[in-house]
């Protein structure tokens, strides 16, 4: 059991900020963020104390997880809130201030034209683009395969293009 708490633990340590972001992009409210992150992490430390080593991929199984309670919060709430990007931080290195000026005038454009994507073009996206990961992982916390997960990828940046176009 204490070698289970230490494993768990470690992935704990190891993705507790990317899930908060990852979530805040989500909700954009910190509380909820910080709730949310939370009970993913509380709900797969149940799972992870049954299945244990059989998880293949804690990473990909804790941001399922995340994933789903985001649904379910909005399904709770019954309506679509704007999603933020704010939380995210640009390179600053060795930018002049009309490139800031640039980069944050099509950060907020992109920000807002996200939230009117559909919820798992919006996830694919953050995952991606914002957190990083790799097709291979996206496609274990989405339960589809990698080809599957490149169209969907794909698509939602089509979607995200024509919706830059019409704002």
């Amino acid at each position: 059991m204490d070698d289970l708490k230490k494993q768990f633990a470690k992935i704990y340590d190891k993705n507790v900020d990317a899930i908060y972001r990852f979530v805040f992009f989500k909700v954009n409210s910190e509380e909820i963020a910080q709730d949310l992150t939370s009970e993913a992490f509380m709900k797969s430390w149940q799972v992870f104390q049954k299945e244990g080593l059989k998880i293949e991929n804690p990473r990909a199984f804790v941001y399922r997880t995340a994933r789903n309670l985001v649904i379910d919060y909005y399904r709770k709430k019954a309506r679509m809130t704007a999603v933020s990007i704010d939380d995210i931080s640009l390179p600053e290195q060795g930018q002049c201030l009309e490139e800031k000026i640039f980069i944050n005038s099509d950060f907020e454009q992109v920000k807002k034209a996200l939230q009117f994507l559909r919820e798992d073009y919006q996830s694919i996206i953050t995952m991606h683009y914002i957190e990083g990961m790799s097709s291979k992982e996206i496609s274990k916390v989405m339960k589809r395969s990698e080809g599957a997960i490149r169209v969907l990828l794909h698509r939602a940046l089509n979607s995200l293009k024509q919706e830059i176009k019409e704002a």
